[in-house]
């Protein structure tokens, strides 16, 4: 038995998104709310972390063989109850317009049975589906041609286009130069055009107005 740290994962007390460059973290005991010294046994993580990458490597592809495009995953909880959320939609649906809630319980039911078959994954863990909703992410490059003209929202880590960390306006659409980086073009509300690289963009959402 050894006194150690266990750190909350993620560290901010949230969820870890589907592609992020860190390594899911579980806590070691699933009733821990924070960070606090105790004593613990050291864990064997390496089922666990094959059981993730498994699921992140072929979860897209199950969810577009019941007609559904995956448009989020996060991972969170413990180890002990791990919580994967996922947010689905219909293939060129509308924003608002795609999946109800019928279509989240199919692929819901879809993917637990094959969910149950990976070893290292807990049977406790707890699966949700749900739409992407009104602020649905755009995190793909189809994504950013698809919702050309409706008003999203964009935040960075630092400063975008000389302006802000966080800029709301219409979507003109990708650009993709020979030899550079994708990058996002907006029309903000005082129409000027801006152009922002995508490696700049932390969040992509669209936003809800009323018509």
């Amino acid at each position: 038995v050894q006194t150690c740290a266990l750190p909350i994962w993620p560290p901010s007390g949230g969820f870890l998104k589907w592609g992020s460059s860190s390594a899911p973290a579980f806590l070691f005991d699933e009733n821990f709310g924070g960070m606090s010294l105790r004593r613990c046994t050291p864990v064997d993580w390496e089922p666990l972390m094959r059981a993730v990458a498994k699921v992140e490597r072929d979860l897209e592809a199950r969810v577009e063989d019941l007609g559904y495009e995956l448009v989020e995953l996060r991972w969170g909880g413990s180890k002990r109850r791990p919580q994967l959320q996922l947010r689905i939609d219909r293939p060129d649906s509308l924003p608002g317009e795609g999946v109800n809630v019928d279509d989240c319980a199919v692929v819901s039911r879809a993917l637990e049975a094959w969910l149950d078959e990976h070893e290292g994954l807990s049977e406790r863990y707890v699966l949700e589906v749900s739409s992407p909703g009104l602020d649905r992410p755009l995190t793909k490059s189809q994504d950013f041609e698809r919702f050309r003209g409706e008003k999203i929202a964009v935040n960075g880590d630092g400063v975008l286009a000389d302006r802000a960390t966080r800029l709301e306006g219409e979507l003109l659409g990708l650009e993709k130069k020979e030899g550079e980086a994708e990058a996002v073009v907006l029309r903000l509300a005082n129409g000027d055009e801006v152009t922002v690289p995508r490696s700049k963009i932390r969040k992509a959402h669209l936003v809800f107005t009323w018509k």
